[in-house]
């Protein structure tokens, strides 16, 4: 795929990185044999003794300046805190970890104490998430094979049977301000635009940008009520749609929505609360020494960024290729019947509302088993998760002191033993 997207975008990309002859560019010069060979996915003819410049060169030296330009816009951004040197906090990191490895789970709600590293770790997936394929130039991130993250214009052109510019993108990850305006998040229509030129003028917002990838709210619980309303319907549908004076614009947008909050500045309601596939509970680390090691770690990275980086480049480079393996094995994880029926009985002697909670256990079980190199659920696997997909689903009780978690897991025992 890499080959052929590199052949198909050699004249575009040249055009647009070398605007003139009288660039200062170089162009690494191929030393070349007669006959037929394949570049970028294109077969060239090639005289021997003739000219060193072709096709080929310019466009694997056009892939050597995107390389340099992407490493460049790399350490030019703030520096993320790497994500294994977070200590402790096992349950928040697994739940985001397998959400990276299926988005179909739903998300993580995340609650806990002030100053806790929700937030960090939060951020700091962003350098473990895996490329995706992206349609050229499209705002919505749309995907060439699935018509279902396709936005109107891309599957216009499916139809009409063009042929569609791939490139190879990383996954999004879009902070949702607790500020912002519902234009922002949602995108605006240009009415002028439109009334003069009789054309649909959409200005994308926030959830364009996050189809296919990750919506982060911080402080979700004190998001705004017409936002927390947006976000139920495009959660619920897949899809935004902005209506403007008579004029009505959709376009796909599946996310992974990932809030983070402290329960002491309140409750979320309840109709978001069960959108988020999973739910981690962070407490604030007891252990004296381990809070040291946090405090260290800490002002090592403020001190040096980059070096602190470096050091944790190994073990991220591992879990990166733990998760690619996890994801492309996922398809092949199986779950037996015996475990699926256990999962839903736990879910009924609960008094769990909905079905949410059966398939999310199911999804995420699998995850976990791919994650750990199996293609098969074990019952450790589903004890593991089932706390966390249930724990938000159970109806609360005022007078009930003990930890929904808990309960969750005392019913999973009774229930697999």
């Amino acid at each position: 795929m890499a080959s052929s997207t590199l052949g198909t975008f050699s004249v575009a990309l040249l055009s647009s990185t070398y605007p003139s002859s009288s660039s200062n560019h170089s162009f690494q010069s191929l030393s070349l044999t007669s006959g037929r060979k394949l570049y970028g996915g294109i077969g060239i003819c090639r005289i021997k003794g003739t000219s060193q410049f072709s096709v080929a060169s310019v466009a694997t030296e056009v892939n050597s300046v995107q390389q340099a330009q992407k490493i460049a816009a790399k350490e030019s951004q703030r520096p993320v805190y790497p994500f294994p040197a977070i200590v402790g906090q096992d349950e928040m990191k697994l739940c985001l970890l397998l959400n990276v490895i299926d988005p179909k789970i739903g998300g993580v709600m995340i609650m806990g104490d002030r100053g806790t590293g929700k937030s960090t770790t939060v951020r700091s997936l962003v350098d473990l998430l895996p490329e995706i394929m992206v349609v050229a130039g499209d705002p919505y991130n749309s995907d060439p094979e699935d018509p279902e993250f396709m936005g109107i214009e891309v599957r216009e052109r499916v139809l009409k049977g063009e042929s569609l510019q791939v490139v190879l993108s990383k996954i999004n990850m879009v902070d949702l301000p607790l500020g912002a305006t519902e234009d922002r998040v949602c995108g605006t229509i240009d009415i002028e635009k439109a009334l003069t030129e009789g054309v649909k003028a959409f200005e994308p917002g926030l959830l364009a940008k996050a189809n296919r990838g990750i919506l982060y709210v911080d402080e979700v619980n004190l998001l705004d009520d017409h936002l927390v309303d947006v976000l139920l319907d495009s959660a619920a549908s897949g899809w935004n749609t902005v209506e403007r004076e008579g004029i009505s614009i959709s376009h796909p947008a599946r996310f992974i929505l990932i809030g983070s909050g402290n329960p002491e500045e309140g409750e979320l309601r309840p109709q978001l609360l069960d959108r988020f596939g999973m739910h981690a509970q962070v407490g604030t680390v007891r252990d004296a020494e381990l809070r040291v090691k946090i405090v260290e770690e800490r002002a090592r990275f403020d001190k040096n960024p980059k070096e602190f980086r470096d050091s944790y480049k190994a073990e991220q480079e591992k879990l990166q290729t733990q998760i690619s393996s996890a994801r492309s094995s996922l398809s092949s994880v199986q779950i037996d019947q015996d475990l699926k029926v256990k999962i839903s009985k736990v879910c009924a002697e609960l008094n769990v509302d909905g079905l949410r909670g059966d398939i999310v256990t199911n999804r995420a079980a699998k995850a976990l088993a791919a994650l750990k190199g199996r293609d098969k659920v074990i019952a450790e696997d589903i004890a593991t998760v089932i706390p966390n997909c249930l724990r938000h689903r159970l109806r609360k009780d005022p007078l009930e002191s003990i930890d929904s978690g808990v309960l969750v897991i005392e019913k999973f025992y009774e229930v697999f033993s």
